[in-house]
């Protein structure tokens, strides 16, 4: 289930709008200079995978070794599941 956006204030509406309006040779861009050494960049560092909610029928005692380190556990196991398909994927390639 897709969450639903935060509605804009009518001010930034606006300014959206007049930006949206200018021919791009307008807009200042002085302040945000193009990138042309990507040498240090981090592939994926800023990726978020989409989530899907899922119904998972899981062993006890594995969700309890999950659950025990407290919050997050969801998190944890989707990390396990990752890594699990992540090495397979590295032994099939």
């Amino acid at each position: 289930m897709k969450k639903e956006s935060k509605k804009l204030s009518p001010n930034l509406e606006k300014e959206l709008a007049a930006l949206d309006a200018l021919a791009d040779e307008n807009i200042d861009l002085s302040d945000a200079p193009e990138v042309t050494d990507w040498s240090g960049a981090e592939r994926g560092k800023f990726y978020r995978p989409v989530k899907e909610q899922v119904t998972l029928r899981l062993d006890a005692d594995v969700l309890h070794w999950f659950k025990q380190s407290g919050s997050g556990y969801q998190t944890r196991i989707n990390a396990a599941l990752r890594r699990f398909v992540e090495a397979d994927d590295r032994k099939a390639g």
